[in-house]
């Protein structure tokens, strides 16, 4: 059964308890003194309260995604009770009862008093927040939602149609920046107050449901071209669309989600993918020796806490701490990794349910990008809560390099070859120098080989190297479905920190066909959507649970699974 991820909401005591309303002697009682009317409330302890439930939205979502990818480890051997109805639970409570509702809260103050730029936030999180329900479940509340008593048991709309009034706010939200409202959002997490931003992303955020619904729109990719003409979307690193986290560890805990489940007192708490970390250090596990196609940002995704790995490399195996460091890989996993690699890269393989050895430190754990841990130095020790950057990472919700990956997207469509390589190698660009620079860390790296005898290469030699052995690669392809795999391999690593595009990208093209297999032979249907909200199911009689999770959403209109994706 999949491991729950530890996520700490920050209620921040604005909650709903952040007025206190006095009375008056002679007080009116014929209305309720307990009572917060719109016009009493604070437009922005709600815009608060939906920035940060957001993060929170896409931290869950976006594991989700990335665990189905293989971009995170998946720890279930059963596609179809990965996640049960009752692991929903919690993003749809935050979707719908704490951001949906707030946003409509929020409209109650702010409309009457045309603070259009709360309202553009609101639309452009409310839009993100339905076009991911739609990605995941397919047909969900829209028109009947949040009505309280007058509407316990409401219908689902047709997903289509909630995707389309996205679309439609990301519009009006657009307007809304343009404005010039008597009053400004005292806390803007994302952009600062930067409100040509903010339409760039709102823009952007159009682009990615064109791209996503190309299958059941013919005009999606010509909408979706007009706006990379336009110019007027995310292209720069410095318009990223992203939460940064604190690093307080209680009252409230600030700090990043998965920081907090791999820096603790006894270790980490979750595995990392073998699969990714595999990819990523290329066709020599001692590839910081002798590079070959070694991607310099795995020291920056995952920290090793010891340099060998049982069973790995010529190193004697240890059942107690690796279960599987003995057996022999299943008659499918042939050319994939089986159970870890050498040098430490202490992972997971895609669907191992095993029990949890006494290895919280041994396994490698997150490491400094995205989510504010420590940077690979090869130190190779144990690390616990406070280590690293304390957890003072980020969610990536919407970055320039991913952009330039659907743009690829694009051009491979039109098989416009070597505009997808220069797009895919710009977006590898703009990731690399993400991640590389995310904190004061380069000559940190730098050191970690030029203070030791025989380890001379700086990081930019070792970028250098990375794009010319991915270009070779490129270069050396003979079919489209070759240049596929590739595209659709970086992209996933540019991905790491949410996995919610990597989910759609892979239904919506079946790529990448080699992403390691499930351990068990047959896994049944792979998840082409999630069950519905236990709570939202059993307290709802005008909605069913669905049958399975091969249930395809409305833009899926590939074949079915098991079948397709192709790697199951």
């Amino acid at each position: 059964m999949k491991k729950l991820f530890k996520f700490k909401f920050v209620i921040i005591a604005l909650a709903l308890t952040f007025i206190t309303v006095s009375c008056e002697k002679d007080l009116d009682l014929t209305e309720n003194p307990n009572y917060l009317s719109p016009e009493q409330g604070n437009a922005d302890f709600y815009l608060n309260s939906i920035q940060i439930n957001f993060a929170y939205f896409v931290e869950a979502m976006g594991t989700r995604g990335g665990e189905l990818t293989r971009i995170y480890h998946f720890s279930s051997r059963d596609y179809d009770g990965g996640y049960s109805p009752a692991t929903s639970d919690y993003p749809w409570r935050l979707a719908y009862a704490s951001i949906l509702s707030d946003i409509k809260k929020m409209n109650e103050i702010v409309e009457p008093k045309g603070l259009s730029h709360h309202a553009g936030i609101g639309k452009v999180i409310k839009a993100y927040t339905l076009m991911t329900l739609v990605d995941f479940y397919g047909d969900v509340p829209y028109s009947e939602m949040l009505q309280g008593s007058d509407n316990t048991n409401p219908n689902v709309d047709d997903a289509a149609s909630v995707y389309q009034s996205a679309i439609d706010l990301l519009n009006s939200a657009m307007t809304d920046f343009d404005d010039n409202p008597p009053g400004e959002p005292e806390n803007d997490f994302y952009y600062g107050g930067d409100w040509a931003k903010w339409k760039k992303l709102a823009n952007t955020l159009k682009m990615k449901a064109y791209m996503t619904t190309r299958l059941v729109d013919s005009n999606a990719l010509t909408e979706f071209n007009n706006i990379v003409t336009s110019g007027e979307y995310i292209s720069s690193n410095d318009e990223d669309f992203q939460f940064r986290w604190g690093k307080n560890d209680v009252n409230p805990d600030s700090r990043h989600p998965r920081y907090s489940d791999n820096y603790t007192s006894t270790g980490g708490q979750e595995y990392m993918s073998n699969h990714l970390m595999a990819y990523m250090v290329g066709n020599d596990a001692n590839a910081y020796l002798s590079p070959n196609r070694f991607d310099p940002r795995t020291l920056f995704y995952f920290y090793r806490q010891v340099s060998a790995t049982p069973g790995q490399g010529g190193e004697p195996a240890d059942e107690e701490t690796i279960e599987c460091s003995l057996q022999t890989p299943p008659s499918h996993y042939a050319g994939y990794v089986f159970c870890g690699l050498p040098k430490g890269w202490w992972g997971r393989d895609h669907g191992n349910d095993n029990g949890i050895p006494p290895d919280g430190f041994l396994r490698t754990l997150a490491g400094v990008y995205p989510c504010g841990g420590a940077l690979d130095d090869l130190s190779y020790s144990a690390k616990v809560k406070g280590d690293g950057e304390g957890g003072n990472g980020i969610t990536p919700i919407m970055l320039a390099s991913w952009v330039k990956f659907m743009i690829a997207e694009y051009h491979m469509l039109n098989n416009d070859f070597a505009n997808a390589k220069s797009a895919m190698m710009e977006g590898v660009d703009m990731s690399i120098d993400k991640v590389t620079n995310l904190y004061p860390t380069t000559d940190r790296f730098n050191l970690i080989f030029s203070g030791n005898p025989g380890y001379l290469p700086t990081l930019q030699q070792y970028i250098d190297w990375f794009k010319a052995d991915l270009e070779g690669e490129w270069d050396g392809t003979t079919t489209d479905d070759e240049k596929w795999e590739i595209l659709a391999n970086q992209y996933f690593v540019a991905l790491y920190g949410n996995g919610i595009d990597a989910y759609n990208f892979y239904r919506r093209t079946g790529y990448p066909h080699h992403l390691q297999p499930n351990l068990e032979p047959n896994p049944g249907p792979f998840i082409r959507s999630f069950y519905y909200s236990a709570n939202f199911v059993n307290n709802n009689s005008n909605v069913s649970q669905k049958p399975n999770v091969a249930t395809q959403v409305f833009w899926d209109t590939n074949p079915a699974s098991p079948g397709f994706p192709q790697a199951n």
